[in-house]
């Protein structure tokens, strides 16, 4: 049985700096304590109860991908492993194990870097209504899901509040420079590609995933935040896929048609969800832990 959800941390002796829709993010010495909680957002708004494991299990995936990744681009991850961690952070043990990570601090790039493989989303919805997708123009009739090729690298901005906004290259170029644009994109899909690859071998298809970057302190560039979880991500079973329709996802779909059929308005507060669409939910983001890093989470 899962533990109870954890939604909120308060780790005295160190400093909060930033309080996210699932993060919680500290200050550490020069480094930064990273904690992933159990709480859940949808249409920008988080919700109650938490899902319990959430946490865990993001962060688990992140630290797979992570070490995946490593011949691709380096990240910002110092350990995991909270007894390798200061005295301030040890103390938080009970809390912090399994659900943390001490890292480098980065200069992050205002921009979310979204890749995608196969047309669906926001990508699908702008389709049908301009044949443009973040400044790619497709080949009309075009069905929904279909494999992408080449993937189309669409960035979008960081909102603080709302929708974050899909911008096109040109303007990425003027918001970071035309030679860092041109290098987030091509290590945005270079990891695309490298963990298109890992997950296929596993039976999951990638559809799209977003990633976040910084420049360290020898300015190079890191990849940060989370990387490939069902958060980020959608993740399809490759048994069931067939283009032309929409697919069922490993991620929190389960928690947004909920709400939709309870009619809510996406004006918080959100109604509380229900304890079947909380275990359901647990239950999706297991499984797909389980698939991609070939483990259960004890």
């Amino acid at each position: 049985m899962p533990a109870a959800a954890i939604t909120e941390t308060r780790l005295d002796g160190l400093t909060l700096v930033h309080r996210g829709k699932v993060r919680d993010v500290y200050e550490a010495g020069d480094a930064l304590l990273i904690v992933a909680t159990d709480r859940v957002s949808a249409y920008d708004c988080v919700l109650a109860p938490g899902i319990p494991d959430k946490g865990r299990i993001l962060t688990s995936m992140s630290k797979f991908w992570f070490e995946a990744l490593k011949g691709v681009v380096p990240n910002h991850v110092i350990t995991t492993d909270v007894d390798a961690m200061p005295a301030a952070v040890r103390r938080h043990a009970d809390v912090l194990r399994g659900r943390s990570m001490f890292c480098r601090r980065l200069a992050m790039f205002p921009v979310e870097c979204v890749v995608r493989g196969y047309l669906t989303g926001s990508g699908w919805k702008d389709y049908r209504k301009t044949g443009v997708v973040a400044g790619h123009r497709l080949p009309p009739g075009l069905p929904e899901s279909v494999q992408l090729d080449p993937v189309l690298y669409t960035p979008s901005t960081k909102e603080a509040v709302g929708h974050d906004i899909t911008i096109d290259f040109d303007t990425t170029a003027r918001m970071v420079g035309a030679k860092e644009a041109a290098a987030l994109r091509d290590l945005t899909v270079a990891v695309f590609r490298r963990a298109t690859q890992l997950a296929e071998a596993r039976g999951i298809l990638i559809a799209d995933t977003k990633l976040e970057f910084g420049r360290d302190a020898d300015g190079t560039i890191t990849l940060g935040d989370e990387v490939l979880t069902p958060d980020s991500s959608r993740f399809w079973d490759a048994k069931a896929y067939a283009p032309g329709r929409g697919q069922a996802s490993f991620d929190k779909q389960r928690i947004r048609d909920w709400l939709d059929r309870a009619g809510w308005d996406h004006t918080p507060p959100a109604p509380p969800l229900p304890a079947d669409v909380v275990a359901e939910t647990t239950a999706t983001y297991r499984e797909i832990h389980r698939r991609l890093t070939g483990t259960d989470l004890a």
